[in-house]
């Protein structure tokens, strides 16, 4: 590449870098392939934002208008795939060119994911959790009430700390499609976390850390408030896929697979399910 073309393109470039440091969603558009007469080379490129374009261009006209608002509805639904699109410029963007575009749409979440996982808990499990989970398409929320074990987290741009004296308040500010996982000092501080989740809220996957036996407890504490038996069934108690021993890091390994299987597979039925009703086996991984 030229000096030149480097210059040219820089700018680019540090503004899509500056926007994901801001944790400002957005999608990159770029034209990967040409036919005929259009009005933009192959590799062009823009970044749109809620708010429309930011940066950059795929050609001006109807055909980048309507490449804007397919963008401007990705980000609305919170998209998590990349798209491609064909158009031809007569027939789908009403423009007297006589060629077609292909797009390819990619969409780079608030806070580099749309998957958001809050964790309630800093101890070792979360110690080792975050760091398995940190480099991938996510956002982490941790939670806690001391702010040494918070201190002790991995960094990392998709993972944010907070110190709260009320964790179980918290549910409340949660988006709608969090994955939640109770992994505080115990039962005492878990079950008010989990009680509110599951009678105020919709999570699409909540767990616990512990053993059936502390499973068996909570559902019991659970009905006794006045929960719906249906409800009381809708965490995975003990958190996380049935291998490994109870050393933090093999616990780690299996809620990080365990989230990664319920990720996916409600992915492929569609957004509007949730963990209520579901109850899986795991590791016993008591604290």
């Amino acid at each position: 590449m030229s000096d030149f073309a480097s210059a040219e393109t820089s700018p680019f470039y540090e503004r899509l870098v500056t926007l994901e440091r801001a944790g400002t969603p957005f999608v990159l558009v770029t034209l990967v392939e040409t036919l005929g007469s259009v009005p933009q080379d192959i590799g062009a490129k823009m970044l749109v934002t809620a708010a429309g374009l930011h940066t950059g261009t795929v050609g001006g006209g109807r055909v980048e208008a309507q490449a804007l608002t397919l963008a401007q509805e990705m980000l609305a639904k919170k998209a998590s795939a990349p798209r491609f699109v064909e158009w031809t410029l007569k027939g789908d963007a009403g423009m007297t060119c006589g060629g077609a575009v292909k797009f390819y749409l990619e969409p780079h979440p608030a806070g580099g994911a749309a998957w958001t996982i809050a964790i309630f808990g800093a101890g070792h499990i979360a110690q080792a959790l975050i760091s398995v989970l940190a480099p991938l398409p996510c956002r982490l929320l941790c939670f806690d009430n001391r702010a040494d074990w918070l201190a002790r987290l991995p960094q990392a741009r998709n993972v944010t700390t907070t110190q709260v004296a009320d964790l179980a308040a918290v549910i409340a500010t949660l988006p709608e499609d969090t994955f939640v996982l109770c992994l505080t000092q115990g039962h005492k501080t878990d079950r008010p976390i989990l009680q509110r989740a599951l009678a105020e809220r919709n999570f699409r996957f909540i767990g616990v850390i512990g053993s059936a036996a502390k499973s068996a407890v909570l559902r019991q504490e659970l009905l006794a408030e006045g929960l719906a038996p249906a409800g009381v069934g809708g965490f995975h108690c003990p958190v996380g896929l049935d291998f490994g021993t109870n050393h933090p890091h093999e616990i780690a390994l299996s809620i990080a697979a365990q989230l990664l299987t319920e990720r996916d597979r409600l992915a492929a039925k569609g957004p509007a399910l949730s963990s209520r009703g579901l109850s899986a086996p795991g590791p016993v991984n008591q604290l």
